[in-house]
């Protein structure tokens, strides 16, 4: 009698989870206080302004954000994705920033087998031998702009660079990323403290060292105090800077102003991109929030395309992994996104264009990143490579 009870709670157990959800219940961890919470509230922002246009429903059902702010902590992110996965029982995952976050977080995500929609970090050791069914991401693979970004440097010719980054996973992978398609000399390389904001120590060595280049990744409030130290110093003037797009994108411009003009950055996006997804979400995001979007606030609103197209494929089984996984993978065959056309890689990261884009005045007089070309098309995520998963 007890066994037969037993079996028939878990097949009970098992057809609930089998039946299509009635609504969607996300947990929302991210950066969202202290000197890089721009960059969570720029995807924050993008996310629920995917989520208004769609009546508040994602993939036809109604949608419960559960919001997290991890203060870049890896402990606090660890007990809030705990508590989003324990007590508020939340299907899915989405919003981290930093990749020291997202890996401290994710043995218990993947533990709990609920899926995870990255809208930002997409570290290496994930995306590689380490990728799993329960990770996708709408974004980039931690090494793509900067690959795209040592390639332009190559074609630019400058052949002596300078690399600097934060000590953490990202920052490595940055810097990884860029000397594996840069062809010139590397000076030197230097990883700063995370949320550093004085780099006069840096930027003295940098001025000894006398490279055609310096190539940075510093988010957040670290690239807006680095950008405006490096043209104080006057170094702007003999030495290019070459950015990824979120070390200089327009939470940057609008903290440092005209001195970011003429700077060269890589890109997944452009507020620019010629296409009717991206006209669309552009003049929306202006309208909800008086200002352009980045390409963090990109990141966000796809993410949430995904989802709602996911979940569709789905018929709204969250909890079915074989079905929910494959409508994921086809997702961004089914939905137009601002940054056009893109597919998923085996290991579930963007197989996208990178632009280069640079910051000028467009017709009204606002600076802006522009689109100036295409440095790498369809371009797969080096680690795919080391991915098992078919």
């Amino acid at each position: 009698m007890k066994h037969t009870l037993i079996a028939a709670v878990a097949a009970a157990a098992f057809a609930t989870s089998a039946q299509a959800a009635s609504e969607l219940k996300i947990g929302f961890l991210s950066t969202l206080s202290g000197p890089a919470s721009a960059l969570g509230i720029e995807v924050r922002d993008g996310f629920n302004l995917a989520l208004k246009l769609h009546g508040g429903k994602l993939g036809g059902l109604p949608t419960e954000i559960v919001m997290g702010d991890d203060q870049l902590n890896p402990e606090v992110g660890k007990q809030l994705t705990e508590r989003m996965l324990k007590r508020d029982r939340v299907n899915l995952m989405t919003g981290i920033i930093f990749s020291n976050v997202m890996l401290a977080v994710w043995p218990t995500i993947e533990q709990s087998k609920v899926f995870y929609i990255a809208p930002n970090s997409t570290p290496t050791r994930i995306s590689g031998e380490g990728c799993s069914p329960y990770f996708f991401s709408a974004s980039w693979p931690n090494e793509g702009h900067h690959e795209a970004a040592g390639h332009f440097a190559t074609s630019k010719g400058y052949k002596n660079a300078y690399l600097i980054a934060p000590n953490y996973p990202a920052g490595k992978d940055a810097l990884t990323g860029f000397k594996r398609s840069y062809k010139g000399n590397i000076v030197s390389e230097m990883y700063t403290k995370v949320n550093q904001l004085d780099y006069a120590a840096e930027l003295a060595q940098i001025r000894a060292a006398k490279p055609d280049t310096l190539y940075a990744f510093l988010p957040g409030g670290m690239g807006i105090n680095f950008i405006k130290q490096f043209v104080a110093s006057g170094l702007s003037k003999d030495i290019q800077l070459v950015v990824p797009g979120f070390v200089s994108d327009q939470d940057v411009i609008r903290a440092v102003g005209e001195p970011m003009l003429g700077l060269f950055d890589t890109s997944q996006w452009a507020y620019d991109l010629d296409n009717d997804a991206n006209r669309k979400f552009v003049a929306e995001f202006e309208k909800a929030y008086n200002r352009l979007p980045t390409l963090y606030a990109e990141q966000g609103y796809t993410a949430a395309l995904i989802i709602d197209a996911a979940v569709k494929g789905a018929k709204g089984k969250v909890e079915d992994v074989k079905a929910f996984r494959a409508a994921l993978m086809s997702a961004p065959g089914r939905v137009k996104t601002p940054r056009g056309d893109w597919k998923a890689a085996p290991n579930g990261t963007p197989i996208q264009d990178y632009y280069v884009r640079v910051v000028s005045k467009d017709k009204n007089g606002r600076i802006v990143n522009k689109k100036i070309g295409t440095v790498l098309t369809k371009h797969v995520d080096f680690w795919a490579k080391d991915c098992k998963m078919k």
